[in-house]
């Protein structure tokens, strides 16, 4: 019997017709396992991951695995995506027990759920044997695995705990994480260690931010350097747009192709600011074409944001990316075929693998002729045009909060920025109005979705599909992401029904996810309880729920002139300062709100009859300080505090700038109100 087929997520379903008797991870599986008295094996995973599709195909979709995980153990199939608490906890203990982790990650367990042996992928004959031996040392000797596992359990205990050393994220310790991390820079390839790589938005959010408080040069040109490198290697779809998971090499040549909702999300935001402040016609292109990707590929209407694409088509890893340069000619012909060639990077030899090659932009397009950029930009077209006939890498569509979260701010943004930058006479002005269009639309629908359909009697749900939800309860990193998402449509709508509702989820998030000293857990006080309550206070691949949450108070606090939001802010954020410094890598988005916090933040507020096209409201979006928040509108708005009582200056336009919630006189011209945000 299999128990997934009624699953909201993608990657249980994918494993609904395996002959293991899977159950979703549900109180009844350990119920199961102690009348049965055997163990549980809990297999974790996501639907994009390649390894974990090479393990179901070798051992899960195999009879004779099947019948011995169905004769030995209860087996329990998790969605990481879904299940962030029960990865969480898990991924400790399996770092605990061999000094790394992953995904498929492999777990036994007592019937309590006390992890007792963990490990990733196994190739079939090893994973046989690895189900005879753990199930015979169940058998007969059942009290060496009690002692390993309560072993295991004190381990991850002490690795989530909280109450440990605080201090305040000033600007020494901010300063020390810029060194830091220009310590650990490639500067011959950009971006940060060596292979694999990954896209380290969150700290190149920070050096942004970090630069202008500081005018650091050194923190913008790793930044330059990084943000180009990246955009024009293999990790970033040449045709298409949108960014891959990681490079498996140190120079962003051949990505793990599984393209994620939250890496493109940060990326989006990264890049447009990058524009925002340098006008960088590379940052441009970016932003606009990964706003597009996410509006065209990853959202669904009437919903929100999808999770992600795979990394797989049928089974065969970059099927639907790689080219020779023989492919390229019989689309394009002998001519614009060896011209593809040279520009991306496709050569006899190739840089994937069987001779094939990953698109990369081997030649500056950006600053190129207009006759340049317009064969290379009818290249694009024919070829995408070409590869959308190919096979295609199926599509995680479920939604989560937390991601649907970065997606909205970052779209907000974008937005915000697209508009500054809007021009008749710029030869994409038709392209550009196209995807703001597009995205806005995306944008909107998936904060209207999260609202109606994941908010449920005042509290988030982590998931939903098909319009759904499902029954995960939201982690703090989904209420920090998603009150951040809301903050950030106000000041784009000017409507105070998302302020209402931030202030909703910040306020539930305070109640029941705050631990001694300032930091908070990452499950609610009411949630199931695991055998250990993680609370990570690291950023790695998404913020932590810890960041995410000071990111949302921050903000929240801006807006509203209310203190206590923005001292739990840094309270919060203490907790995270010893390891700022030490650290960079693995608190980047910390590092980008403590860079907020310390410049104040700026609050501004801007009445206009005009808000769209008020030359006040473009200045204080052009020139805002790390953090900033800026609302426009007319005076005394409902839901709006940044508005009450602020009139007009003699019936004109006027700018309020704050600091601090410290104020100075209103303005009424760009040049004034250039020089307060200086």
């Amino acid at each position: 019997m299999n128990r997934l087929v009624n699953a909201t997520s993608p990657y249980l379903l994918q494993h609904a017709d395996n002959p293991v008797d899977w159950w979703p991870w549900c109180d009844e599986a350990f119920a199961e396992a102690k009348r049965r008295d055997v163990p549980v094996l809990i297999s974790v995973g996501y639907a994009a991951c390649h390894w974990c599709h090479v393990m179901a195909h070798e051992s899960f979709e195999n009879e004779h695995v099947g019948a011995l995980m169905n004769d030995d153990f209860v087996s329990i199939k998790v969605d990481r995506e879904e299940r962030p608490d029960v990865d969480a906890v898990y991924m400790t203990a399996t770092q605990a027990m061999t000094g790394q982790g992953g995904w498929p990650m492999t777990v036994f367990a007592t019937p309590d759920g006390t992890p007792f042996f963990c490990g990733t992928y196994f190739p079939r004959a090893n994973f046989i044997r690895l189900l005879q031996s753990v199930a015979t040392a169940w058998r007969d000797q059942r009290a060496e695995v009690l002692r390993q596992g309560a072993a295991v359990v004190e381990a991850i205990g002490g690795a989530q705990a909280v109450g440990g050393p605080t201090a305040p994220l000033d600007a020494p310790l901010l300063d020390a994480a810029a060194a830091n991390l220009a310590g650990e820079y490639d500067g011959t390839n950009g971006g940060f260690g060596g292979a694999p790589k990954f896209p380290p938005h969150m700290n190149l959010l920070f050096l942004l931010r970090h630069h202008q408080r500081t005018g650091d040069p050194r923190s913008l040109e790793i930044v330059r350097h990084t943000a180009e490198a990246m955009a024009r290697g293999g990790i970033y779809d040449q045709l298409a747009g949108g960014f891959a998971r990681y490079s498996v090499d140190a120079h962003w040549t051949v990505p793990h192709f599984e393209k994620m909702l939250y890496d493109n999300a940060l990326l989006l935001r990264f890049y447009t600011q990058l524009w925002r402040l340098t006008g960088d016609p590379l940052a441009r292109r970016i932003a606009r074409d990964t706003a597009r990707f996410l509006a065209d590929e990853l959202h669904r209407p009437g919903e929100g944001f999808t999770s992600a694409l795979d990394a797989d088509t049928e089974g065969v890893e970059g099927l639907t990316y790689a080219w020779t340069p023989a492919q390229l000619v019989e689309v394009l012909g002998e001519e614009d075929g060896r011209w593809a060639a040279d520009l991306f990077a496709v050569t006899e030899e190739g840089t994937f693998e069987h001779g094939m090659s990953v698109l990369r932009l081997a030649r500056d397009v950006d600053d190129a002729a207009p006759e340049i950029r317009a064969r290379w930009q009818q290249v694009v077209g024919r070829l995408l045009a070409a590869r959308d006939t190919r096979p295609q890498p199926a599509r995680d569509d479920k939604v989560v909060a937390a991601w649907n979260g970065l997606a909205i701010t970052a779209m907000a943004e974008f937005q915000q920025v697209a508009a500054l930058y809007a021009s008749p006479q710029d030869e994409d002005a038709n392209l550009m109005d196209g995807v703001t269009i597009v995205a806005g639309g995306a944008m909107r629908n998936a904060a209207e979705h999260l609202a109606s359909v994941h908010l449920v009697d005042g509290r988030l749900r982590r998931v939903s599909r098909d319009g759904k939800v499902g029954e995960p309860a939201g982690v703090l990193e989904d209420y920090g992401c998603v009150a951040e998402a809301f903050c950030a449509m106000h000041q784009l709508t000017g409507e105070g029904r998302w302020l209402t509702l931030a202030g909703g989820l910040l306020d539930t998030a305070l109640e029941h996810f705050a631990a001694p000293g300032g930091a908070y857990y990452d499950t609610a006080d009411d949630a199931e309880q695991l055998v250990a309550r993680p609370a990570d206070p690291t950023d790695n691949a998404t913020p932590s729920g810890r960041s995410a949450l000071v990111a949302g108070l921050v903000a929240y606090a801006a807006l509203t002139g209310e203190t206590r939001y923005r001292e739990a802010a840094e309270a919060a954020l203490a907790t995270v300062a010893p390891i700022v410094g030490r650290h960079a890598r693995f608190t980047g988005y910390a590092a980008t709100v403590g860079e907020a916090l310390l410049s104040g933040p700026y609050e501004i507020a801007v009445v206009t009859g005009d808000p769209a096209g008020d030359p006040l409201v473009a200045a204080a979006h052009r020139h805002a300080p790390p953090g900033a928040v800026v609302v426009a509108g007319a005076p005394d708005q409902p839901g709006v505090p940044l508005l009450a009582d602020r009139p007009f200056v003699d019936g004109r336009s006027a700018a309020y700038v704050c600091r601090g919630f410290v104020c100075q006189r209103p303005v009424t011209s760009v040049e004034e109100l250039v020089a307060q945000l200086g």
